[in-house]
Parts: C-alpha cells; sequence; structure tokens
C-alpha cells in the first residue's frame, strides 16, 4: 500500500532543511571530515571519499551546528596524511587531528541568521572556501561579511616557517601548524592572563605567527580572538532555508 505525503510537508521538510553542497576543486580526491556540536546530528557518518573535480551534497536540519575540513593521502586502511579522524573514512564522531583547516556553521544562532568561518586557528591543511548557494540567501547590509565569501585560497604550506611545517615522507610540507599547536603556550593559545581578546596581543608573542596567516588569507581565523575580520554571517531566503557550498582548493 503506497503512503502519499502531501506536497506541504514535503515543502516544509525542504525549507526545515540546510544543504551543503562539497565540492573538491583539488587535482586529487580528498576526504572530507565532518563533526556534529554536541547533541547535533552527524551528517554521513562523519566522512567520505570525494575524487577530484566532483561535488557531493546533504541536508541538515534547521539549528545545525558543527564543522568540516578535508582529510589528505588517506589510505586502503583509512590512514590520512592530514586530517586524520582515527584511521577510518567515516569519522562517526571523531574531528580531525590538526594542523587542518576548518570551516564551521551554526545555523539559525538569532532570528534565521547563520554564522559562518573558516579557521585557522589550529593550522592549515588545504586552501578552503565557504559561500552561500544563489537563491538561497538575502544580505541585509553592505557589510563584507554579510553573505561573502570566507576562506583561504592561498598555499601556505608554500612559505610555511620550518619549526610549524608538517612533512611527509618525502620532505614536503603538507601542512602548517598554528603557534598554539606548535608551542602551546598561554600567549599564544590565549589562555591563562591571556584569555580575552585585549590581553591575547600581538605585542605579547615572541614572534607574530597568527600574522603569517592573517596575511595570505585575511578572511580567516588566525588566533582564538580574531572575530572581527573572519565570522560571516547569512540570512535565508524567505521561507527558504540558506545553503552553502564548501569548496576545496578554490
Amino acid at each position: 500500500m503506497k503512503v502519499l505525503i502531501p506536497l506541504m510537508t514535503i515543502l516544509a521538510v525542504a525549507f526545515a532543511d540546510h544543504e551543503f553542497r562539497l565540492w573538491n576543486n583539488c587535482p586529487f580526491t580528498v576526504w572530507p571530515g565532518l563533526l556534529n556540536n554536541p547533541n547535533k546530528p552527524l551528517p554521513e557518518n562523519g566522512g567520505f571519499a570525494l575524487e577530484k573535480y566532483h561535488t557531493r551534497a546533504f541536508h541538515v536540519p534547521d539549528g545545525w551546528a558543527g564543522r568540516i575540513w578535508a582529510r589528505t593521502n588517506c589510505n586502503g586502511a583509512g590512514h590520512c596524511e592530514t586530517g586524520d579522524c582515527g584511521n577510518r573514512i567515516e569519522c562517526r564522531g571523531a574531528g580531525g587531528v590538526p594542523p587542518v583547516s576548518l570551516a564551521e556553521f551554526t545555523f539559525d544562532g538569532s532570528g534565521n541568521m547563520d554564522y559562518y568561518d573558516v579557521s585557522l586557528v589550529d593550522g592549515y591543511n588545504l586552501p578552503i572556501s565557504i559561500f552561500p548557494i544563489d537563491g538561497t540567501y538575502r544580505r541585509v547590509s553592505n557589510s563584507h561579511y554579510d553573505c561573502n565569501t570566507a576562506g583561504c585560497k592561498a598555499d601556505i604550506n608554500a612559505h610555511c616557517p620550518n619549526e610549524l611545517a608538517i612533512r611527509n615522507s618525502a620532505g614536503w610540507p603538507v601542512a602548517c601548524k598554528s603557534a598554539c599547536l606548535a608551542f602551546n603556550t598561554d600567549e599564544y593559545c590565549c589562555r591563562g592572563a591571556h584569555n580575552r581578546p585585549e590581553t591575547c596581543r600581538s605585542r605579547d608573542w615572541p614572534v607574530n605567527y597568527p600574522a603569517i596567516f592573517k596575511q595570505s588569507c585575511p578572511d580567516a581565523y588566525s588566533y582564538a580572538y580574531d572575530d572581527t575580520s573572519s565570522t560571516f554571517t547569512c540570512h535565508g531566503n524567505g521561507g527558504a532555508r540558506t545553503g552553502y557550498v564548501v569548496k576545496f582548493c578554490p
């Protein structure tokens, strides 16, 4: 016996969901990793392979929050050279081992407004960008941070300082640590006496490593309190929810 679902019910479900399109523009396969925030559903079991120049789409519910990253050079056993999540293709709730470039989202945080950013706070492995899907959003201001592209298009690995670089067996840099990850000090990690925006400042850092990331990628987080030049917002278009493209190697 067939059960007919009313069209309005289908439309209501569609409007309540947000679409993600993960676009691999790299000339090699990547393995996206997905991680939900607490009490939010985990999409796609947390990860999959995405061949070069391919796109994969999926949906998350209204109110979802979490992060997306790319893993590189994964082998048949599921171990990845960067961004590994426990030697498995489906991360199943495990995060990626830093350094890794992160796309972060909080949907419908206030008045149907989304928040999104690209974070290099724990380091960098691949260029990545986020932008809203045409027709799913509306701008409410002329701000650079209203429904525009967030991300990092530069190859930071190419000029990563030796003391921050992660190298593969052939000696090539495949990722770049943040200063916090590399040195684990209160100054670089914005903790202890430096746990506020007004006390976590470049003048307190022995070397201004975050500036290396910020100069290459001005629209991405370079350290914990880099909010004012890194957080983007966007509103849904009418009754529909926003959708976003996460592009690797933009």
